[in-house]
């Protein structure tokens, strides 16, 4: 196809994304950009908007081109950001190219990539057999309840499965190629509360003192280790997050005290797991224990998915990538419930943070690994 066209820069493709606000959870502009990004490519695309306060509505989309019989390969991202706060140089909704670097809230996480990916699609050959998809939620950097997981359901129900799916999170480190993530820790936190019995500290025997008690429990919680690591993952860890007893008066003895906890765990545990053994360890000193699991723990064994875009980031950049499992959860999560999943998209040293921004140079780069990667994962 015919790369000379603007429409297959992935600097203005970005350009055009950053423009569209899109905090999350995020519906709207953005996805019409996407949408009018792809239809001239062959792209059916399905747009649609589910869920309700506090964690919705969220619009996500799925697209896909089918040419001739072959492997399916999916692109997986997401188009909402994080709110981008005060401080920044230039309105970071309006994208500003400043010497070699895009900035703009996304740039990095995650329209980059995403624009990268739709750039990269001009330059793949007509004949490509095979089905390509997009999988895009406005619901990644929230709760992420109504995105991924409704896409997934919108899938099956098209009976869209896919044979490998690559997720555009900013991996790269130091510098683009340097790292691609195979597999993610899970995630829980905890909330363990004690109750005890309020009254004056002059007369402590007509009370119930509960923070001796979560002080104990915590003692004990923080000296458990979990595991010594794997092959593939660190340690899992947990860490103390937050304590509250809420108590405005000095000589008052507390009624109540909670404590949160946050877990990120290998492949040996699982949520639930976490919880009946934390739960255990609250319950000697007379304590309970609500959980929220935010994701469980997936590996990719390295094989053919790792190695074809590991093959193409040597290729482009010279670089040898290290397969890594380190960072939070992604929605690469729940996409691993289908088929093989990688994460591999541009540097993440500013994603979050005031003044995003992405090298010009990062984007064209991406945009040739991502042609190679997906060339050579549907001729296989």
């Amino acid at each position: 196809m015919d790369m000379t066209s603007a429409n297959a820069d992935p600097v203005a493709l970005a350009a055009q994304l950053i423009a569209c606000p899109s905090v999350t959870p995020a519906t709207g502009a953005v996805f019409a950009a996407l949408e009018e990004m792809l239809t001239p490519l062959g792209f059916s695309v399905d747009r649609f908007v589910t869920g309700h306060a506090p964690d919705g509505p969220v619009e996500n989309l799925l697209a896909w081109r089918t040419t001739g019989k072959g492997p399916h390969f999916a692109f997986a991202g997401h188009l909402d950001v994080v709110p981008p706060g005060p401080g920044w140089a230039s309105d970071p909704f309006t994208p500003d190219v400043r010497g070699d670097l895009l900035h703009g809230r996304g740039a990095v996480d995650m329209k980059g990539s995403i624009a990268a990916f739709v750039a990269a699609l001009h330059d793949l050959p007509d004949d490509l057999p095979g089905t390509i998809s997009l999988i895009i939620t406005g619901d990644e950097e929230g709760p992420a309840v109504y995105g991924t997981l409704a896409l997934m359901e919108r899938m099956q129900a098209r009976e869209l499965r896919p044979d490998l799916c690559l997720v555009g999170e900013p991996t790269s480190s130091a510098r683009l190629g340097d790292v691609v993530k195979i597999g993610r820790r899970g995630s829980v936190n905890m909330w363990i509360s004690v109750a005890g019995s309020q009254g004056h500290v002059a007369y402590p025997h007509l009370a119930d003192n509960p923070i001796p008690k979560l002080v104990r429990i915590l003692t004990l919680v923080e000296a458990e280790v979990l595991d010594e690591g794997t092959d593939w993952f660190q340690p899992s860890n947990i860490e103390i997050t937050d304590l509250e007893v809420g108590n405005p008066a000095h000589n008052v003895i507390p009624g109540a005290a909670t404590a949160r906890i946050s877990i990120r765990f290998n492949d040996r545990h699982s949520g639930a797991s976490l919880i009946e053994r934390i739960s255990a360890i609250a319950a000697s000193e007379g304590g309970t224990v609500e959980a929220k699991i935010s994701g469980e723990p997936f590996l990719t064994q390295p094989g053919v998915l790792s190695d074809l875009v590991g093959g193409a980031i040597r290729e482009v950049m010279g670089v040898e990538p290290e397969l890594s499992t380190t960072g939070g959860t992604s929605d690469a999560r729940f996409l691993s419930r289908l088929c093989p999943v990688v994460e591999f998209g541009l540097n993440n040293a500013t994603m979050h943070k005031l003044d995003e921004a992405v090298a010009v140079q990062d984007l064209r780069d991406l945009t040739r690994i991502y042609a190679l990667v997906v060339e050579r994962a549907l001729r296989g």
